[in-house]
């Protein structure tokens, strides 16, 4: 038989149990409401300033979301190679991928407007077409039909040549074999235009090709080639005027909108915020790029304003052409020419 006093220290032990599970279960429960949504950004490069805008976009999404979202950065291709993370954006598996937007051509053709030449003076100015309010509202309808458009839109630096024999004047290209960045018209007929023998393979195979003479020359971004240490191959790299390497961060656009209006501004803010590392990261990067190249016996090759003129009157000479046959590309042209010429 319980005692009068056994009696309130049980009731105080059931008490007590009762206000820990309710704790554990309000504990769980906070915890569930905390991180709702895991958002994964891969981009194939590391320690770049897309690797850079992805690290302040996380801690800026993460305090103002009070954790609710939780950004996971993947750099260097961690989550596969660009092709399975394109796919993977446009599947809803992966959320965000930020490559070259020649990589996105095959899901929207429309990014192939970005790789035509002639278009920026330079990284900055480029970067002030891609704040101009009509571009921005044009690029938010890219990849609608596909479920899939691009948050932010960056410069990752000057087009370069890299090769066997220096490129110093336009003769220099001719029947030269180069790698360039598509096997579209775009990307091949100004390469014609000078003389060259162009060719498109994908940019895992460029080395060896250099290498072993099979190409004579590649054109890509300099953060490539300081990356993969091809001044161990040649010497020679010739900046393209009018020439940069265009990428886009893609997302998802059914999981943009399961985050929620709050959510979603929240992102969408702090995207567009940390586009300030462009304009000031991006530009140092290009320079410390170039550093590199001729720390390691490397020759950074400019062509002089006589050359760089003819050069540019010779390659966007192929452009009506290319461009007119396609409605919607002749269109997006002259909207971000349009932008340019208001920019500079």
């Amino acid at each position: 038989m319980n005692t009068p006093t056994r009696r309130p220290a049980r009731r105080l032990v059931r008490r007590a149990l009762g206000v820990a599970v309710m704790a554990t279960v309000a504990f769980a429960a906070s915890g569930a409401m905390a991180q709702q949504f895991t958002m994964k950004l891969s981009t194939p490069t590391v320690n770049d300033v897309a690797h850079e805008w992805m690290k302040v976009f996380k801690t800026g999404v993460e305090a103002r979301s009070n954790g609710r979202i939780k950004v996971e950065v993947y750099p260097a291709s961690q989550l596969g190679p660009i092709p399975r993370t394109v796919e993977g954006v446009a599947l809803g598996t992966v959320e965000m991928t930020m490559p070259a937007v020649g990589f996105l051509i095959g899901l929207e053709p429309r990014f192939l407007v970005f790789d035509a030449p002639g278009l920026f003076d330079d990284m900055k100015h480029a970067e002030r077409v891609f704040e101009d309010a009509e571009i921005r509202k044009r690029l938010a309808t890219f990849g609608a039909s596909k479920g899939v458009e691009p948050l932010v839109t960056l410069v990752n630096g000057p087009m370069v040549i890299v090769s066997h024999k220096a490129i110093r004047t336009l003769p220099d290209f001719k029947g030269q074999k180069l790698r360039v960045p598509g096997p579209t018209p775009l990307h091949m007929e100004p390469f014609r235009k000078l003389g060259a023998s162009p060719l498109s393979i994908p940019l895992g195979e460029v080395l060896p090709a250099l290498q072993n003479r099979t190409i004579d020359g590649v054109t890509a971004s300099i953060s490539i080639f300081t990356a993969f240490k091809y001044y161990d191959i040649t010497k020679y790299m010739t900046y393209l005027p009018g020439g940069f390497l265009i990428a886009a961060g893609l997302v998802n656009r059914n999981y943009m909108k399961s985050l929620g209006p709050e959510l979603e501004a929240i992102v969408r803010d702090e995207a567009h915020k940390a586009e300030v590392l462009f304009s000031t990261r991006g530009v140092d990067d290009a320079e410390k790029d170039r550093k590199v190249w001729e720390q390691n016996g490397g020759q950074s090759i400019v062509f002089s304003p006589v050359e760089a003129k003819r050069y540019l009157d010779d390659v966007t000479s192929v452009l009506p052409a290319i461009i007119g046959a396609n409605a919607q590309l002749k269109e997006d042209y002259e909207a971000v020419l349009a932008a340019a010429r208001r920019h500079r």
